[in-house]
C-alpha cells in the first residue's frame, strides 16, 4: 500500500509547472510500460498515481488548464475501471498507450517548462 500522504507532501512542495511536468512524466511512463505485457500492475499503479497528481495540482492551476486536467482525470478513471479488459487486448492497450503519450505531450506543453 502506498503512503499517499507522504507522496502528496513531496509532490505539492513544487510549483504548478513542475507538478505538471511530473504528471506528464507519469503519462509518458504509461505509454512506455504499456508496450510490455508484463507491466500491467506498474501501469495500473501509474494510472492511480496520475489521478492523484491531478487532484493535487488542478485547484492551483489556471482555469483552462484545470479544465483539461479534469478531462484527463475522467479518461484515466475510465481506463482504470476497465483496466483488465483493456490490458488483455493488445490493440486496445496500444491505443491507451498512444493516448497517454498524447496527453503527456499536452500536459508538458501546458506546464510551460519547455518555454525558454
Amino acid at each position: 500500500m502506498k503512503d499517499w500522504t507522504s507522496i502528496r507532501e513531496r509532490y505539492t512542495r513544487d510549483g504548478v509547472p513542475v507538478r505538471l511536468g511530473g504528471l506528464a512524466t507519469n503519462l509518458g511512463r504509461i505509454d512506455s510500460f504499456s508496450h510490455h505485457p508484463g507491466h500491467q500492475e506498474v501501469v495500473e499503479s501509474l494510472l492511480e498515481e496520475s489521478k492523484f497528481f491531478i487532484e493535487w495540482v488542478a485547484p492551483e492551476a489556471e482555469v483552462e488548464v484545470a479544465a483539461e486536467l479534469v478531462a484527463l482525470q475522467r479518461q484515466l478513471a475510465r481506463w482504470h475501471l476497465h483496466w483488465a479488459d483493456l490490458w488483455a487486448d493488445p490493440e486496445r492497450r496500444m491505443a491507451v498507450a498512444q493516448q497517454a503519450r498524447d496527453w503527456s505531450d499536452r500536459v508538458l506543453e501546458m506546464s510551460g517548462l519547455l518555454e525558454g
